[in-house]
């Protein structure tokens, strides 16, 4: 389509001397714009959809960036990054090089604070508002945008319950569509649920009591009601509270009927939101969906297992699950903390629990992984989806640190199975009676064995695995990395050696003193931070045994990796094959 209004827009100071006949024509080019780059691009599509006129309003009225505009989360800020700046470079997001999927400090003035992870807005919104009196600047404005999904969390909690009991001018805009990635759970959620535009339930307001001035619910699509309140809004000191309703995929009717999946659709038709076909016959299944259906079929037969995922069923297919034991599955909403001590509570009577979190939220709960888990040693069972580099999401989302942060905890096994078959019987295994706390990470994406579903086996706790002798030099690696490892291999004749570890802790030291007296050269591989890491624990196991061998460590380097597909990724950190085949050769 033409668009009439939105190639004008150069920045917010354009939205301003516009009549409000120009902006809702500007929503309408808004949305087409943002649906026309997503099919073709990928990307979040239903959560920026549906604050369109909510972005224009927030611009229009305020003093951008004067005044401070912080969007929880950020799936929803594609319509602000177009209106302040972004737009000829929109076609970049999630690219390698390109803008990012997220709202970041570094990109843009616009840009308050950088988020992708959730919760955290109320909270960073307030630091701003307080400074800014610390300063002496009484007028300028500081705007949370949160989620009905995220503003449930414990953090954003503790945000509302100390900023009502200050003097600072913080606006909490609640964007409440009953919907984060999956649908919204909760108390909370359900009283929003009561919520209609005009109408506030008479039960008493639970953002009134925190010392809130509270407003709405309002129609989130109502452009012109938007702009009168936002008005007014300005004009008022202190804490206040604006409820929004909104309807998720907003303008695109496929997305409206299937918030789910198109909150990252893919590729699809940009008239009609038809997904475009992406055939999986022959491919290998996703991890998160081995990991679904082979604990559906370790609960069938073991009544004492349950799962708890934050917010995450889709992505994580516990949904398998929550489809097949309802009262054994539990989404807690996005409260990775609440998860953690729940799991153990639950452990202490007896449940096997498997705990489901993508790595990059675990750190969200480290605190109750030491003091409530491992500390009382026990065996809960983490399964940490979205291990390693994840891609086009970018540095708030690689899972990255898990083998540091966990490897630190006393009592904690942390194992990466190779492929998806591992990963299988590494369930299996946790099943049978752990005597202590197990962390399993695994990687996005799907595995490289189209027959996984093999009969159950055990495996035996910190053993390692040798693929394939060797004479002078040993690749020593954990997780599904081994792949570009093998791959690497084949450039080479026999000399040398390549061993999966599996286990990061407890190592398998047996394993490793038959392999330091045999090779003169050991090489480790690890998708995670060198720093602290597998190779770190092979050096200090190298250390403490007087051991004097050369040993070169590759995996991320002491720095965060941005966004871009995983190839393009693991060859910025020196973990794709061409550069393993390199380092061999140099180590040879």
């Amino acid at each position: 389509m033409e668009y009439q209004i939105l190639n004008n827009i150069e920045g917010p100071e354009n939205l301003k001397a516009l009549s409000l006949q120009e902006l809702q024509l500007l929503a309408k080019e808004l949305r087409q714009y943002i649906i026309a780059v997503v099919a073709v691009k990928e990307g979040h599509l239903g959560a920026s959809l549906g604050v369109v006129e909510l972005t224009i309003a927030l611009h229009f009225v305020f003093d951008t960036p004067r005044d401070l505009l912080v969007w929880d989360v950020g799936h929803q800020a594609y319509g602000h990054k177009i209106l302040t700046g972004r737009r000829k470079k929109f076609h970049t997001n999630r690219q390698l090089g390109g803008i990012s999927g997220f709202p970041k400090r570094e990109e843009s003035v616009y840009d308050a604070f950088g988020v992708g992870h959730s919760s955290t807005s109320i909270s960073a919104a307030l630091g701003m508002a307080l400074a800014s009196r610390l300063k002496g600047d009484l007028d300028k404005q500081h705007i949370a945008v949160i989620g009905d999904a995220s503003i449930a969390s414990g953090m954003a909690f503790e945000g509302l319950n100390h900023a009502g009991v200050t003097n600072a001018n913080l606006l909490v805009i609640l964007n409440d569509n009953a919907i984060g990635i999956d649908p919204s759970v909760g108390a909370l959620k359900e009283y929003l649920t009561k919520a209609k535009v005009g109408y506030k339930p008479k039960e008493s307001n639970i953002i009134e009591a925190l010392n809130f001035r509270y407003f709405g619910p309002i129609d989130g699509h109502d452009l012109e009601g938007l702009l009168s309140i936002l008005k007014e809004l300005n004009e008022i000191k202190g804490p206040k509270f604006l409820h929004v309703i909104t309807k998720k995929g907003k303008g695109l009717k496929k997305a409206e009927e299937d918030q789910v999946k198109y909150h990252a659709p893919g590729k699809f038709k940009p008239e009609t939101g038809e997904l475009l076909p992406k055939s999986a016959e022959g491919l290998p299944l996703k991890y998160q969906d081995v990991f679904g259906l082979t604990l559906v079929e370790l609960a069938e037969k073991n009544k004492s297992i349950v799962g708890i995922t934050p917010a995450m069923p889709t992505g994580s297919s516990l949904k398998y699950m929550m489809e097949a034991f309802p009262e054994r599955a539990f989404d807690v909403g996005i409260a990775e903390q609440h998860a953690v001590t729940l799991a153990a509570g639950m452990a202490t009577q007896g449940a096997i629990v498997f705990c489901n979190i993508y790595s990059t939220f675990l750190q969200r709960a480290y605190d109750q992984v030491i003091h409530d888990v491992a500390l009382q040693n026990l065996p809960v069972i983490f399964c940490l989806d979205r291990a390693g580099l994840v891609g086009e999401d970018g540095a708030t989302h690689h899972g990255l640190f898990d083998l540091v942060y966990l490897r630190a905890i006393p009592n904690m096994i942390v194992v990466a199975p190779a492929d998806e078959i591992e990963l299988r019987q590494l369930l299996y295994t946790a099943q049978l009676g752990l005597t202590h706390p197990m962390a399993i990470r695994y990687p996005r994406g799907r595995g490289v064995n189209v027959n996984w579903q093999l009969p159950f086996k055990a495996l035996e706790i910190g053993k390692a695995v040798c693929e394939k002798e060797g004479e002078n030099l040993a690749v020593l690696v954990v997780g599904s990395i081994i792949r570009n490892a093998k791959l690497a291999l084949q450039e080479f004749s026999e000399e040398i050696g390549l061993y999966n570890m599996r286990f990061v802790k407890p190592l398998d030291r047996m394993m490793l003193h038959q392999v330091f007296k045999k090779y003169k050269t050991i090489l480790t591989i690890e998708d995670g931070v060198i720093s602290g890491g597998f190779g770190s624990a092979i050096l200090e196991f190298a250390a403490a045994n007087d051991y004097s061998l050369k040993i070169k460590c590759l995996g991320i380097p002491d720095a965060f990796i941005e966004h871009g597909e995983i190839g393009e990724l693991q060859e910025i950190a020196g973990i794709d094959v061409k550069t393993i085949i390199n380092e061999l050769k140099s180590l040879l």
